[in-house]
């Protein structure tokens, strides 16, 4: 099954756009993983269970992990997510940008070595650096087009014919890049006007959309803003807000994180 069918399936069968961000950070870790040296794996894998019946996607951050040395924690939460829960999409937040040879070699790294269903790439350096990911045509490329950091306008707000820098990389990944119909885009809760402008542009196509949570975006103008006519076609990212959800009264730390997963999850169906 291709990563876009896995995906629209997804948001049917569990009636969900909620993206479960796997951010690990030690230093919020319950205090009973304090000192082990699986705590990664051990913390990841509680989160997935706690949350999978209401996810549409997966999203683990390789820099959580690799900045530990924990890729093989990161390869093991792979696999548990691809062999327990098989239907759930699996994205790969890696961000990479480069060519030729090397980004084939980072494409295997997604698709080999962590059995991504897509990745996020950057799409700075051209078409030859998204390319080799196109190349696995049952996976995705999800393309950053309007970040959700205040920095990103930097660049991305950059005139071009007339248009920002991130309408013109919209248009260009969903009139000449998509050819396999494989790709999706990154675009930033916190920018909800942005975001219906790239809804407009790209059509269909789906959208991760970072930004809620911690971050602040507003859930009612994100799911008005992005949404398809059919209210699906976004995996709406909430990471460390369900991750590190600080437990009520006698809940456990899993118990806090599945009440704002299904808290998030439920109040982005009531603007669907």
């Amino acid at each position: 099954m291709t990563f876009i069918n896995k995906l629209n399936t997804a948001w049917t069968d569990h009636q969900s756009l909620l993206c479960v961000g796997l951010d690990p950070d030690v230093s919020r870790f319950p205090a009973e993983l304090a000192g082990k040296p699986d705590a990664i794996l051990s913390f990841c894998k509680a989160m997935i269970d706690a949350t999978a019946d209401l996810a549409c996607s997966f999203k683990p951050q390789i820099a959580y992990f690799a900045a530990l040395r924990a890729e093989d924690q990161l390869e093991e939460i792979c696999r548990y997510i691809k062999t327990r829960y098989p239907t759930i999409p699996l994205v790969l937040d890696a961000k990479r940008g480069d060519i030729g040879a090397t980004a084939e070699q980072y494409a295997r790294e997604a698709f080999e070595r962590y059995q991504a269903d897509a990745v996020t790439v950057n799409p700075y350096m051209g078409f030859d650096s998204v390319a080799p990911y196109m190349e696995w045509k049952e996976k995705g490329a999800i393309v950053l087009c309007r970040t959700s950091n205040p920095g990103g306008s930097d660049l991305q707000f950059l005139d071009v014919g007339g248009k920002p820098l991130y309408q013109h990389v919209a248009r260009l990944v969903a009139e000449k890049w998509n050819v396999n119909g494989q790709c999706a885009l990154v675009v930033g809760a916190t920018f909800p006007n942005e975001l219906a402008q790239v809804r407009e542009i790209i059509g269909d196509m789906p959208l991760l959309v970072p930004g809620i949570g911690a971050q602040g975006g507003d859930i009612a103008a994100t799911v008005q803003a992005g949404k398809t006519t059919n209210g699906t076609g976004m995996m709406i990212n909430s990471s460390r807000a369900i991750l590190y959800a600080k437990p009520i009264n006698a809940e456990t730390y899993t118990d806090a994180a599945r009440r704002v997963a299904q808290e998030t999850r439920d109040a982005i169906n009531q603007y669907r």
